[in-house]
């Protein structure tokens, strides 16, 4: 009777990976809080191959996607964002709204009308029929609010009469050059066109999930210090 190998010890790197991947399932909405800290904390106590297996086997492979594609949230991700056909190249409101949200593909020539209504457009987990997009907003009594993500390259070259274009929140100070170009431009009267750049609320909750962790590793680091103290002192 021979006897089973060994399982295969885990390295720290492989167990930074399923950390990485329970991540980005929590940010999706594959885990919630719960599973997520107690699938965390196996990760990294695991010693072995076969106890990281089973808490990553009901999630996605990386790079793969079920349904919309993965929001570019570093540079050099871009890419997988920008060809195909486009999905919507104008929209109007008139004492109404209209909306473009989730995933859509954007013409690379887009047209957006109010008059007394309002309109918002949001590209944050937008794909790009071609790297440079050309917006025409006319908003009159009315509002277009155009929403990207950070990193992209956007210009604003609207005129406002008796209103306004206007960015909010900080500008970026250097965009991604792997980035599409956007150009937002035409005419507010009586109205506005604003920009805002947003982040997606997956990247907002990775980015407190990585804080969380980063804490939580100082604790016990702080708390490790202290027990060397109390050691020596004894």
């Amino acid at each position: 009777m021979t006897s089973e190998p060994p399982q295969m010890r885990a390295s720290d790197a492989e167990r930074e990976r399923v950390a990485e991947r329970l991540r980005d399932a929590v940010a999706e909405g594959r885990l919630d809080m719960d599973e997520f800290e107690q699938r965390l904390d196996a990760a990294y106590t695991a010693r072995t191959h076969g106890e990281l297996e089973p808490l990553v086997r009901d999630l996605p492979e990386p790079g793969t996607t079920v349904g919309a594609p993965a929001v570019a949230s570093s540079r050099g991700a871009w890419s997988a964002r920008v060809g195909g056909p486009a999905t919507s190249k104008v929209a109007f409101a008139f004492w109404g709204g209209f909306r473009r949200r989730g995933t859509w593909t954007i013409g690379r020539r887009f047209t957006a009308v109010t008059l007394m209504g309002g309109g918002e457009l949001d590209l944050r987990e937008a794909r790009f029929e071609d790297r440079e997009t050309v917006i025409d907003c006319v908003a009159i009594m009315g509002g277009v609010q155009v929403v990207v993500p950070p990193g992209l390259n956007v210009e604003v070259r609207g005129i406002g009469l008796m209103g306004g274009f206007d960015e909010q929140g900080s500008v970026e100070p250097e965009p991604d050059p792997e980035a599409p170009r956007v150009i937002v431009r035409g005419l507010a009267l009586m109205g506005g066109v604003g920009l805002e750049r947003k982040r997606t609320r997956a990247e907002k909750q990775r980015l407190k999930l990585e804080r969380q962790e980063r804490e939580r590793a100082a604790r016990n680091l702080s708390k490790g210090d202290d027990r060397k103290e109390l050691g020596g002192g004894a």
